[in-house]
Parts: structure tokens; C-alpha cells; sequence
């Protein structure tokens, strides 16, 4: 009975392809649930189960992009903190908690890691006397450089699928999205 159950969902969510759109997985999760549960409106499931299945392969693209590289990817983090910020390559460890959002105390474990693994340094800072300046090293730029580049590889090949003006309108509706949550650091 449950073999025969999922092959009608199957089959009907194949023939609702009607309008030549290519299915995934959420097409038959939807039908699933319609079917199931009509009294619901299981309309976020569209967009945000495609979402959640597009991180775990932006994950897995991430992870192979900085492994390449010999790299994590909280190292990574820090480290394209300090190369956007331009030449000198320099922040100082509060900038880099702001940028990386984690605790003074994980950021200086990071930090110490990084500098014993030869990416990064810490300088004095002559602005001020009690501070420290996390500067990116030559070894470090070279590595997060190559890991930058590998990762915009393996992003253009997920979004391949789209020409530049779906790039563009899809971009704009996450951003969308995602302002109010940026706006109220949830």
C-alpha cells in the first residue's frame, strides 16, 4: 500500500510538469503534504526547502573549496576579513569579532592558531600602545586568494542553471528577504 501511495504521488506530481519547468525533489514534498494536509497552505515549502537543500551543497562546496587549500572554514572567515580589508591586510581583533561574529575568546584562540600556522602575524598597534594588530601574512593572503577562487568556481558552477538577469532578480529577492533579519542582527 505505501509503494503504491508514493507512485501516485509520483505520478502526479510528474504530470502537474506540465508547464515544462524541470522537478526536484520539493515538487514531490509539496504534493505530498497538499495531499495530505489540504487544511494547510505549504507555500514557504517552495522556496524554503529549496533554500535549505541549496545550503547543504553551498556547505559541501565551502568545505571543498577551503580543504583544497588546506584550510577551515573559520579560517577562511578571518582570513578574507583581513584581505578585504585592503593593504596593510590589518585589523585589529575587535574589528575581526565584527566581522566574524564570535566571542573575544574564540577569536583569540583563532587567532593564535592562525598566527602559529604561519597566515597570520600580530603587530603592535602605534595608535595605540596597549593594542594589537592581527596583520595578514604572505603565506595567508596566498592561501586565502586561492580558496576565494576555488569557492567562486565551485559557487558559479550551483547557479549555472541561471542566465545573468535570473542571477540578478534572485539576488534581489533574498536580499529582500534577508534586510530585516540584517537589520535586527537576528
Amino acid at each position: 500500500m505505501g509503494r503504491l501511495a508514493d507512485e501516485e504521488r509520483a505520478g502526479a506530481a510528474s504530470a502537474s510538469a506540465a508547464d515544462g519547468e524541470p522537478r526536484d525533489e520539493v515538487d514531490e514534498l509539496v504534493a505530498a503534504w497538499r495531499a495530505q494536509r489540504p487544511d494547510l497552505d505549504v507555500e514557504p515549502m517552495q522556496v524554503l526547502s529549496r533554500v535549505s537543500r541549496l545550503a547543504r551543497h553551498l556547505d559541501i562546496a565551502r568545505r571543498g573549496a577551503f580543504a583544497g587549500h588546506g584550510l577551515e572554514a573559520w579560517e577562511f572567515d578571518v582570513l578574507s576579513a583581513l584581505r578585504r580589508a585592503g593593504p596593510p591586510f590589518q585589523l585589529t581583533p575587535g574589528a575581526l569579532l565584527r566581522a566574524t561574529l564570535v566571542t573575544s575568546g574564540t577569536m583569540t584562540n583563532r587567532i593564535d592558531r592562525l598566527a602559529a600556522a604561519g597566515l597570520v602575524r600580530r603587530e603592535p598597534d602605534p595608535r595605540d600602545r596597549r593594542g594589537v594588530l592581527v596583520t595578514l601574512s604572505e603565506r595567508g593572503e596566498a592561501a586565502v586568494d586561492a580558496a576565494l577562487t576555488d569557492l567562486l568556481n565551485r559557487e558559479q558552477s550551483l547557479l549555472a542553471g541561471l542566465d545573468a538577469g535570473e542571477l540578478g532578480t534572485l539576488a534581489s529577492l533574498l536580499r529582500t528577504l534577508l534586510a530585516p533579519f540584517d537589520a535586527t542582527g537576528r
